[in-house]
């Protein structure tokens, strides 16, 4: 409960800046003032400089010289590696955590794709998506590996988010029904490569909306 009074400030408006661009609450190529971040948060520019290149290097803000720092934007093809990088890192993950489910882990998966299926809006599904996810990975106790495949989800969810907003409809997440029959059947080969073939499938269909024709 007092990891925000512990954490360094620079850490603080780095995390607040993150959540805002992931969530799409400032858009790709949006200005962040130095100054302005500075009188937000009550700080000096020295920590809200250490905030920027944190989030640069998360491929979250990009630096120019004489232009400052903006919102980073993404393609097609960054959308692709990040899916075909979870893939690998999250079915990796998977068969580490694997002996270590127990049936209370895996109800409580199940418990997160219901309210998966109940959300009224892409945040609550993401949010109800990545718990699932979290679920069944975090038991394979490797936090680099986690630190990773968060980083990654995070790209993730940005992208979602900028995708999907205007036209959400609420999905039925028959994979995370799959692999959590196959994760009780003791079948990990059959829940990674459901578990791969979701990541990818979910890659796809995130990423920047199509321009429609007015």
């Amino acid at each position: 409960m007092t990891r925000a009074k512990d954490e360094p400030i620079a850490v603080r408006i780095s995390r607040a800046l993150a959540e805002r661009i992931i969530s799409g609450a400032l858009a790709a190529g949006s200005r962040l003032r130095q100054d302005h971040v500075a009188a937000e948060f009550g700080a000096s520019h020295v920590p809200v400089r250490e905030a920027f290149r944190r989030l640069e290097a998360q491929g979250l803000v990009m630096s120019e010289p004489r232009r400052g720092v903006r919102v980073a934007g993404f393609s097609p093809e960054e959308v692709r590696e990040v899916a075909e990088m979870r893939a690998a890192l999250e079915v990796l993950a998977l068969r580490h955590a694997a002996p270590h489910l127990t049936p209370a882990i895996l109800d409580r998966a199940e418990a997160a794709t219901r309210a998966g299926d109940r959300a009224g809006d892409v945040h609550a599904w993401e949010e109800a998506n990545r718990s699932f996810h979290r679920l069944i990975l975090v038991p394979c106790g490797m936090p680099r590996l986690l630190k990773a495949i968060d980083d990654l989800q995070a790209a993730s969810a940005r992208f979602l988010f900028a995708g999907w907003r205007a036209e959400w409809e609420t999905p039925t997440d028959r994979d995370h029904r799959a692999i959590l029959v196959a994760l009780r059947a003791g079948d990990v080969d059959a829940a990674a490569a459901v578990l791969a073939r979701h990541v990818q499938w979910v890659g796809h269909r995130a990423g920047p909306a199509p321009r429609r024709e007015s």
